[in-house]
């Protein structure tokens, strides 16, 4: 995700980290050479290279328009619902941190039980970090979670879901010894049930892209409309018609690549979420909840970056 002060008019041309220019500008330079090579062949011949009536091209630009306008919010959509997941994660493990304040007087083995919940959950997120972001997190989870588990983590296809489970037999144990009451397992079981509806909501984000047909035709439409672009301009703009095409294709296919990288938001792209920073906070939350002080640092953006 991308961390940094709104710029000012002059600085607003010329940023480079977070734009999408970065994606797109090889596209945007080949329709600009492509106009300007329309303009000189027209010019030199015009009947071997004709132009047309630009009016189509004002509709289907509007009709191009609407649909990246609903591809976009199709996109937006998926990115909002994985960042009020990763927000019920974040309030679901602080409510964990102080349901579990009444284990505090149960007695040794009922605070052993406590802080193993604590840092299962801690784990939890590490685990979901790397199912969505594959490679991500083994850290996190290799400082968590107790070595007699690894092996069984480690054998899981799930491993999120192995975590949970982990936790769900600690809360059992702690009934089954009688140190929570019936009321009490029912409150710590609905939060591990909170844990697991956005573990599941994120698989379902994660598993589930924006059809492939629709996506195509999108790429399709804007790339043909793009390219056949100066066809239409160059009669009525002659030499201006590079930049005009180069500013229509910044903008087409820039609304192409942000709904690209809005409708994967755990990944790695500038706008993509930070889910290990919220991760990190979850981590510091249980930390303090466990009265530690040796606490990892926040993660800062890095160029800009929050990851």
């Amino acid at each position: 995700m991308i961390i940094r002060k709104r710029p000012g008019l002059l600085a607003l041309f010329f940023i480079w980290r977070g734009s999408v220019i970065q994606r797109i500008y090889r596209q945007v330079l080949v329709v600009m050479a492509l106009s300007g090579l329309v303009v000189l062949a027209h010019r030199a011949d015009p009947g071997l290279v004709p132009t047309f009536n630009s009016a189509p091209f004002a509709l289907l630009g509007i009709a191009l328009s609407v649909f990246l306008g609903f591809s976009n919010n199709a996109c937006y959509d998926r990115w909002w619902e994985a960042r009020k997941q990763w927000g019920a994660m974040i309030a679901v493990s602080r409510d964990l941190s102080r349901q579990t304040l009444i284990l505090e007087t149960r007695g040794p083995e009922a605070v052993a039980a406590r802080r193993s919940l604590l840092r299962l959950a801690i784990a939890f997120a590490y685990a979901l970090v790397g199912y969505l972001r594959e490679g991500a997190g083994a850290e996190g989870i290799a400082r968590h979670l107790p070595d007699e588990l690894k092996a069984g983590l480690a054998a899981s296809r799930f491993r999120p879901e192995f975590v949970i489970r982990q936790m769900g037999a600690v809360l059992a144990r702690l009934r089954a010894e009688n140190r929570i009451s019936d009321i009490e397992f029912k409150l710590l079981d609905a939060s591990l049930l909170r844990m697991v509806d956005a573990f599941t909501a994120c698989e379902r984000i994660l598993t589930t892209p924006v059809p492939f047909g629709y996506t195509l035709l999108l790429h399709r439409t804007a790339y043909i409309f793009c390219f056949l672009l100066p066809f239409g301009f160059a009669d009525i703009l002659g030499w201006a018609t590079p930049l005009a095409a180069g500013l229509v294709a910044y903008t087409f296919f820039g609304l192409d690549a942000i709904g690209d990288e809005l409708e994967e938001p755990f990944g790695t792209l500038p706008n993509d979420l930070p889910i290990f920073a919220m991760t990190r906070t979850i981590e510091v939350t249980l930390l303090e909840g466990l009265g530690e002080t040796d606490l990892p640092p926040a993660l800062q953006p890095v160029d800009y970056v929050l990851q």
